[in-house]
């Protein structure tokens, strides 16, 4: 009994890891902890695609970068994958590299937002992408998670959505998923195909 607590408890802790934020603090401080430390090799993220919202309109909500630059959302005129994530969200960050990877695959033909719901916003943000070498990924902030109100199930973490040019949603992930795979990248690339062909 003792041993089947001491296997499930890892489980839980690991599913239990990108929670609605309400740690706050606790968890971003202790995801910047570890920045400056090499990183483990990554695990595999499972992250379920969901097509049961399709149509689904993106919203025109507006955001800020650090240094004071404006993203309104209504006033894309191209296909969007916009990605929900945080600092304390262990298969967030983990998964921040791929979407770099796709934001390049894609240059041109998709723009990649992440978006953080950091509550502490720039404070966390800039030092997390300080220490990493994103090329494509924008510091855009949604510290009130009206996106996560909208599109996050409870507030969990994270969650990434196709839109096509006309800002209606295609498919969404939720959960970490393996964006620069070649299984992903099929997806993303018939998923647009199509969305081109039905307009």
């Amino acid at each position: 009994m003792i041993r089947s607590i001491a296997l499930v408890l890892p489980v839980v802790l690991a599913l239990a890891a990108c929670d609605s934020g309400a740690g706050g603090p606790a968890q971003e401080s202790a995801a910047n902890g570890g920045a400056s430390e090499a990183p483990p090799p990554p695990p595999q993220l499972p992250g379920q695609v969901v097509r049961a919202f399709a149509g689904t309109q993106l919203p025109p909500l507006t955001f800020n970068d650090p240094e004071g630059n404006t993203l309104d959302l209504g006033a894309l005129d191209q296909p969007v994958l916009v990605n929900l994530w945080a600092t304390w969200c262990a298969p967030c960050v983990i998964e921040m590299p791929a979407l770099d990877n796709l934001a390049a695959e894609f240059e041109g033909d998709l723009k990649v937002l992440t978006i953080s719901q950091d509550v502490r916003g720039a404070e966390v943000v800039q030092p997390f992408f300080a220490a990493r070498d994103f090329q494509y990924l924008e510091q855009w902030l949604d510290p009130e998670n009206e996106l996560a109100l909208a599109f996050s199930d409870g507030g969990l973490l994270p969650v990434t959505i196709l839109f096509d040019a006309q800002g209606r949603e295609i498919l969404r992930v939720a959960g970490g998923y393996e964006w620069d795979s070649e299984e992903a990248i099929a997806r993303v690339s018939e998923a647009l195909a199509d969305a081109e062909g039905a307009s």
